[in-house]
C-alpha cells in the first residue's frame, strides 16, 4: 500500500523524468495547485498546463519530507523542495520552497493530491 510520502516522491519521479501523464495520475481530478501565490490551477485541464510549464523547464526537483499528519483517509504533507532547471530563454533558473500538501486515501489504497500548494506560506496575503 501506498503512502502520502510514496505519492509524493512519484510526482518528483515524473516530473524529473518529463512524464506530464504520471505527474497528472497522481492528483484528484478536481484537485488545486497554487502554480504561484495568487494563481490557482483547478482541474485536470488547468492541472495540466500548469505542471507542462514546470516539466519544459527540463528540471532536477529535489524534496524532503519534514511532517506527515494523517487522519483517517486524509493527510497533510509538510516538505521542503528545490528545483533546478532552464527556462525558456536558456537561463538556469533555481527556485525552492516549503509545500504544504492535502492528499486523500482511495479505496484502491492509492493517495492522489487534492491540494498541491508548494509555496507554503508564500500564499498568504494573496487572492
Amino acid at each position: 500500500m501506498s503512502t502520502p510520502i510514496d505519492t509524493v516522491n512519484q510526482l518528483a519521479d515524473a516530473i524529473n523524468q518529463g512524464d506530464l501523464e504520471a505527474a497528472l495520475s497522481l492528483y484528484e481530478p478536481y484537485a488545486v495547485l497554487v502554480a504561484q501565490p495568487g494563481t490557482l490551477a483547478r482541474g485536470s485541464m488547468e492541472l495540466r498546463t500548469s505542471l507542462g510549464q514546470f516539466i519544459q523547464l527540463k528540471p532536477t526537483l529535489r524534496t524532503q519530507t519534514q511532517s506527515v499528519v494523517e487522519v483517517d483517509d486524509i493527510a497533510l504533507y509538510v516538505g521542503r523542495w528545490t528545483l533546478h532547471g532552464v527556462d525558456p530563454s536558456g537561463q538556469g533558473i533555481a527556485m525552492g520552497g516549503e509545500s504544504s500538501d492535502i492528499l486523500r486515501r482511495h479505496h484502491d489504497g492509492r493517495w492522489l493530491i487534492a491540494i498541491d500548494n508548494p509555496w507554503g506560506t508564500q500564499i498568504l496575503g494573496q487572492h
